[in-house]
Parts: C-alpha cells; structure tokens; sequence
C-alpha cells in the first residue's frame, strides 16, 4: 500500500514477509493493506470488492521462522554490514572482517551475501566461478580459498547461468531468496555469520532483521567514509537500526586517508568537513571502532580473490583492519585476543 502524504505511517517490522494477496480491485484511500490484522474488517473495508480476498488471507508471523531458528541455532554469533550508501567498501570491509575472524584456525565462519541484484562477495572470495551443491541437508555453502579452509560463502551468484547475468526481481522474490539462504543452507557449526546487506533500508534489511529476530542478532556495524555527503545516509541506517531494534556495534570510517603502498605515507583524501564518523559517533553515542586508510592493494586483493590480511600484512591498512575486528569483539563481549591472536 502506497504511504499517504498527509498522515505519517508507522513502519511495523514485525509484520510477515508474504507476498500480497491478488486483488480484484485497486486498494482504496484509507485501506489498512491486505496483510494487515485488520484486513477485510476495517470500517473502511466494507463495500471494497477485495474484502472477502483480503479477510481469508494468512495473516500472522511467517510460519517459517521457527524453522529458521532451528536452523541457526549452531550459529555463535550473527552480525549485520550496514550501510545506508553505496561505494564506501562496505563488502569489501565484510571480507576482510570474514577473513579476519577466519585467522582464528579454532573459528569457523559465513558470509552471506544478500545483495541480490549486485552480489561481489564471490569475485572477492575468489570463488565467482562455483555453483552450490545440494544435499540430503539442504544447501552447502561454497568455501573460500583461506588459510584454515573455515570460510564458508553463500550468495546469489552461484545460481546465475552466468558471471554477468542481471537478476531482475521485485521484492517478496528477493525476499523468498534470503529466507532460504537462512533456512535451507547448511550452515553447520559456525562462530560467526557475517551477513553482507545492500545500501540502503529497504527489502533485505526488513528481511534479514524478521527472519533473524528470533534466533538472535549480536549487532551490527555501520561503515561510512568521512564525507558528509556518506554520513547523511549513515544517519538514516542509525534510525533504521534504533526502529527495527537493532543494537549498532559501532560505525567504520573506511578510506579515511590514503596509504602508499611504497612509502607508506599516509595522504587525507577525503577530508571530513563535519567531523566524519567519530564526531557523528559521539554525537548519536555509538561506539567508533576506528579508521581505515585506503590502501590501492586492498582493490588488487579483491578483484583477486585474495585475503589482503594474509597478502600485505605489513601495510597500515591492515593494522587498521585487526584492531577493528578486535574492538567489534569487545563489544560483542568477547576477548579480543582470542577472536583474533596477535601475530606472532
């Protein structure tokens, strides 16, 4: 049902994730949607064609849910990658946070990736070319080239006949997709999920956070850059998180200054004009978990499929990276040494 322009509407996340009932009729004015409690009983519903339609359609939580929760009642912890705009690294930040906790040789980790119409964990991962693998279970996860072979991947991609394949759908479909990425992939015993969403607020974000609602959601951790023109959709996923009750782990200022790879000077590229995230942090009061520099090796580590933490463990990036992950493990409650061992 279209908002209307007069009256603010109250978003309900708790509402089930279905597609809408077929209509006969276009909804009226003051309709309270077809998959709302009070559909088809409504003052306003009577005379509408679509009453009977609407008073005999499934309302209440999605069915499914327990079954979701059965399946990831194995998973440790589950974290959110947030990000209200696109092009600040924010699946390059979920990688290296995938491959940082893959460090661990006693962690095993998941990565979803449930940006559905531009999916790039696989390319990162290095493992664009794999399909999935269907079992007695359900589905089995691709897993990652790391150092540990503890990195498990699900995406999109690997349905696509092929590489470049667009996927064209509209919501309830990329809905469908995420609630069987949860419910029907076998995740196994897993430390970590780290669960990769597009920019914005929108479909997946509404249903990641009802499907995972039940069985536990740590947090999640915002990444921006220091740009206000980045921070401004930051702020809308702050609001989006506090609504959908959602704890935030803390915000990353991802390519903040730039480090050559030769001399390792660092260079302010984008400046922040109002602060960038730690003064946007400490005036939502959420924890900042730190800055990282934009390292051109990092690019070079993804389009290749490779680890940029195991590749150049001697850039400032990558120090920058470790004590991130290490700061999200603190506010998890966990000890940060053993989530991620300094090396040795």
């Amino acid at each position: 049902m279209a908002p209307s322009l007069e009256e603010p509407m109250q978003i309900d996340f708790d509402a089930p994730l279905k597609a809408a009932p077929k209509l006969v009729a276009p909804e009226p004015e003051h309709c309270p949607g077809p998959e709302s409690q009070q559909a088809g009983k409504a003052d306003s519903c009577a005379g509408c064609p679509n009453q009977a339609i609407c008073a005999s359609a499934p309302k209440g939580p999605d069915p499914d849910i327990p079954l979701i929760t059965a399946r990831l009642a194995s998973v440790k912890h589950k974290i959110l990658v947030l990000s209200g705009k696109g092009g600040v690294g924010k699946s390059t930040f979920s990688t290296m946070l995938s491959y940082a906790f893959a460090a661990n040789p006693d962690s095993t980790i998941g990565l979803m990736d449930t940006d559905i119409c531009g999916p790039s964990i696989p390319k990162m991962m290095g493992v664009e070319d794999e399909t999935i693998h269907v079992t007695g279970s359900g589905w089995s996860p691709v897993w990652a080239e790391c150092a540990n072979g503890n990195l498990g991947v699900m995406s999109v991609q690997f349905m696509l006949p092929g590489k470049d394949d667009a996927v064209i759908w509209r919501g309830p479909k990329k809905n469908g997709l995420i609630k069987k990425f949860l419910m029907d992939v076998e995740w196994g015993e897993l430390d970590y999920l780290v669960v990769d969403t597009p920019p914005g607020t929108s479909d997946e974000h509404l249903s990641v956070n009802s499907f995972l609602k039940a069985s536990g959601v740590d947090g999640a951790v915002l990444v921006s850059t220091p740009q206000e023109v980045s921070l401004l959709d930051v702020r809308k996923e702050i609001d989006f998180c506090r609504k959908a009750g959602i704890r935030i782990l803390g915000i990353v200022e991802n390519m903040s200054g730039f480090v050559c790879p030769g001399c390792k000077h660092e260079s302010q590229i984008f400046r922040p004009s109002t602060g960038g995230a730690s003064r946007l942090a400490k005036d939502e009061n959420i924890p900042f978990l730190g800055r990282v520099p934009l390292d051109p090796r990092i690019g070079m580590a993804c389009d290749h499929g490779e680890s940029f933490l195991d590749a150049y463990p001697d850039s400032p990036a990558c120090t920058a990276i470790r004590g991130v992950v290490k700061r999200v493990a603190e506010e998890m409650g966990l000890d940060p040494n053993e989530v991620l061992p300094d090396e040795g």
